[in-house]
């Protein structure tokens, strides 16, 4: 549904976005993630419409954003960064001229506003100002703005500023429930909602892609080596450890307790569980321990 191939934005002799290339495919929930200034923000431009690529092809839903931008506007629900809304309109009013905008008519935008406002939970604030309402609460009008079209893609970033952790969690539920069926690419700097949500990142560092991986096969291929921890009830001899296939070295934390190198993508428990059993040794802990997302991020963007 989403396509970036070699894309590159320039401003003056600043690269924005550096030769990025990646595919997102129905169904598909997107963390597209990256430090403050490396790219992320200017990418979703490009791809909904709002800066047109230097070099390169973005296409949505199979249209071309520069050859088609009408059919991408009509494809596309876009949250930016900073959100942009009419503070002197209601909230009901908001949505209805949103869905006007987008050629929505009589009883279906009615019904489509009204489900909006379900959806989102804004249904004790339809009646306010928006100019009166909380920043959560904003940014939930975002979110009905860009859902008021019934589109393919989702393009959110960073969607939950501003929210409580009860928001938090409904606004999550929602965009899991989204990625059913749409496409969604979202930012955020709360890497925990990633791991929660997502079934692949794609990280930029510097306008550079950094990575492009599933979430559960980020850590160990950003770790280059699996941790395992093992504690036994005496001391044992790291030599037989070492002959294992795999096992790249053993580091004694305490007297009984073994940091446990192997290589990466690999999980030798098993392994060094028949070991232990063979030569009588008493295992009291074994386990493996993983890079947290946060770790990987710090890793591949420092």
């Amino acid at each position: 549904m989403v396509e970036v191939q070699h894309l590159t934005k320039t401003f003056g002799a600043q690269a924005a976005v550096n030769d990025i290339s990646f595919t997102v495919g129905k169904g598909e929930i997107l963390g597209f993630l990256g430090p403050n200034g490396a790219g992320k923000s200017t990418t979703m431009k490009i791809a909904t419409g709002y800066l047109p690529p230097s070099v390169g092809t973005v296409r949505v839903a199979g249209h071309d954003v520069l050859q088609e931008p009408l059919e991408v506007r009509r494809s596309v629900g876009y949250l930016p960064e900073h959100n942009p809304l009419y503070l002197d309109m209601y909230v009901h009013e908001y949505l209805e001229f949103i869905g006007s905008v987008h050629g929505l008519k009589g009883n279906y935008r009615r019904q489509r506003v009204a489900e909006m406002v379900e959806r989102v939970g804004l249904g004790r604030e339809q009646n306010k100002q928006i100019g009166a309402l909380s920043k959560g609460y904003r940014q939930r009008v975002g979110l009905a703005q860009a859902l008021i079209h019934d589109p393919g893609v989702l393009i959110l970033d960073e969607p939950t500023t501003g929210l409580d952790p009860n928001q938090i969690g409904e606004i999550r539920n929602l965009i899991r429930e989204l990625g059913r069926d749409k496409t969604v690419i979202f930012s955020t700097h709360i890497l925990p909602e990633v791991a929660a949500l997502c079934s692949r990142v794609v990280i930029i560092n510097r306008g550079q892609l950094v990575a492009d991986s599933p979430v559960s096969a980020l850590s160990a291929g950003a770790a280059g080596e699996t941790i395992i921890r093992a504690e036994f009830e005496q001391p044992i001899d790291q030599q037989l450890l070492l002959a294992l296939p795999g096992i790249l070295g053993v580091d004694v934390e305490s007297s009984n307790t073994y940091r446990i190198r192997a290589a990466a993508g690999t999980d030798q428990r098993g392994a060094i569980s028949r070991l232990a059993a063979q030569q009588d040794w008493v295992l009291l802990g074994l386990r493996q321990e993983e890079k947290s997302l946060e770790q990987v991020f710090q890793s591949l963007t420092q």
